[in-house]
């Protein structure tokens, strides 16, 4: 009983096995190779990584659902947001969510720059767009609560489709831009959504147009 008591292991986390991966990928520039190694390097059981994940593809899929379920529980945790109408939320989460990357934008650069090909990093992109579409979603489903005609109403596929694209769009802008303390990236967001909100609200074309100048400015500058 005594020997049983010595060889038991502390229990292994979720979060642990997160952050060994990230480490292993920074320190390495690459990625583990077998799960037996990497669970013994990190001196846990392949049955401890097992728990969480079938393999190291759901582990990458789990790393950017992390950062979406972070960024939530930080505007959760403030208070003034729920008082937000739905277009200081999408602000709010685009401008937390890209705070989120930024403090891990060494893993996120390495994992996107895999692919050359943008398009080919959207599998481990695969739960965080179903939850990025199923936030908008339920953004525009309160808007469409308070409008009285259904033909005022905004389509919830055709918006939280936009809000998917319109993150892909800031990705690529974010992982592109030079700029100090990614200054860039945050007009970047301020002026895509209220492009996308304006369209939806039929407001003045003047915003689609100034967004597309802004565009072809930074175009002119890569």
């Amino acid at each position: 009983m005594a020997k049983q008591t010595e060889t038991k292991k502390k229990k292994v986390t979720k979060q642990q096995i997160v952050d060994a991966y990230m480490d292993y990928v920074l320190e390495h520039e690459q990625h583990p190779k077998s799960v037996y190694k990497f669970a013994k390097m990190n001196k846990m059981q392949e049955a401890d990584f097992y728990q969480f994940f079938g393999n190291f593809e759901g582990l990458r899929n789990e790393i950017w659902n992390m950062f979406y379920q972070k960024t939530r529980e930080l505007m959760d945790q403030n208070e003034e947001v729920s008082q937000y109408n739905s277009r200081e939320k999408m602000l709010t989460f685009f401008y937390t969510l890209f705070e989120m990357l930024t403090a891990n934008r060494s893993y996120v650069l390495f994992t996107l720059e895999q692919q050359e090909d943008m398009m080919k990093n959207l599998p481990q992109l695969k739960g965080l767009r179903k939850n990025i579409k199923s936030f908008a979603k339920e953004l525009i489903e309160i808007d469409n609560d308070d409008k009285n005609y259904s033909f005022l109403k905004n389509s919830e596929r055709v918006f939280s489709e936009g809000a998917w694209i319109q993150f892909l769009f800031l990705l690529k802008f974010w992982k592109d831009d030079q700029s100090a303390g990614f200054e860039k990236t945050d007009i970047a967001i301020e002026k895509s959504v209220n492009t996308i909100f304006d369209v939806f609200d039929n407001t003045p074309i003047e915003k689609v147009v100034d967004f597309g100048k802004f565009l072809y400015k930074e175009q002119m500058k890569a």
